[in-house]
């Protein structure tokens, strides 16, 4: 299938960027250096209250920073904590649907469809409703949605705070396989303060006091 995840390797780049809210002396961020210029599955560990959303939200465009710059040139898909606050559909395939963002013909989003399901898991749920979902498989949905609108870089806010242990482990795996298949360059920054998720990334950095560490091999990774 011919789509843009045949673009390029997307990637983000801080440079010495600084972001408190209106009304905060000290900032939330602080003179923040972070690049991602490679396919892969990069996590942010901190605390709560660390700023890992606020890190989302300039990485997003949502905000912007008080000095410093962000280059990127990827297109950004966002998954957020409560999958329920995010999905408007009654039914998987009508979820999908509303984030096609191509003019393509019936058969092409028909295969669309299929292939974005089985992307995350989820081959023949095309017509399940959403109620009977769990939130696992609601969270994958919301992956596949951010995979049918072509995003080739998905941050994920604490994807799995809500979830049972079998939903984390799925959600986890969905996010490693897709961000594996060096066939299509998909990356995703997933923030947590969960240390055990940490096993799963290629790169850990940990955000604490305002300031973001250098990436580090999960392995080799110490939470201070």
């Amino acid at each position: 299938m011919r789509d843009s995840f045949e673009n390029e390797i997307p990637h983000i780049n801080f440079q010495d960027v600084s972001f408190s809210y209106p009304g905060e002396k000290e900032n939330l961020i602080f003179k923040c250096n972070l690049s991602i210029k490679k396919q892969g599955f990069w996590m942010v560990l901190g605390k709560n209250g660390s700023g890992k959303s606020t890190l989302l939200k300039l990485i997003n465009g949502i905000i912007k920073p008080k000095t410093g710059f962000i280059h990127s040139n990827a297109n950004i898909g966002m998954v957020f904590q409560n999958p329920d606050h995010q999905i408007l559909m009654p039914n998987c395939r009508s979820e999908l649907l509303i984030n096609i963002n191509q003019n393509i013909s019936q058969n092409e989003i028909n295969k669309k469809i299929q292939y974005v399901l089985d992307q995350v898991g989820m081959t023949g749920f095309e017509k399940r409703p959403v109620h009977t979902l769990s939130g696992g498989q609601k969270q994958r949905l919301t992956i596949a949605s951010a995979l049918i609108s072509n995003r080739n870089f998905i941050l994920l806010d604490e994807p799995t705070a809500l979830l049972d242990k079998t939903s984390q482990l799925k959600v986890l795996q969905t996010i490693k396989n897709l961000t594996s298949d060096h066939k299509k360059p998909l990356s995703a920054l997933w923030i947590t303060h969960r240390y055990e998720e940490l096993t799963y990334a290629d790169a850990v950095a940990e955000l604490k006091n305002g300031f973001l560490s250098s990436w580090q091999e999960p392995s080799k990774f110490h939470y201070n």
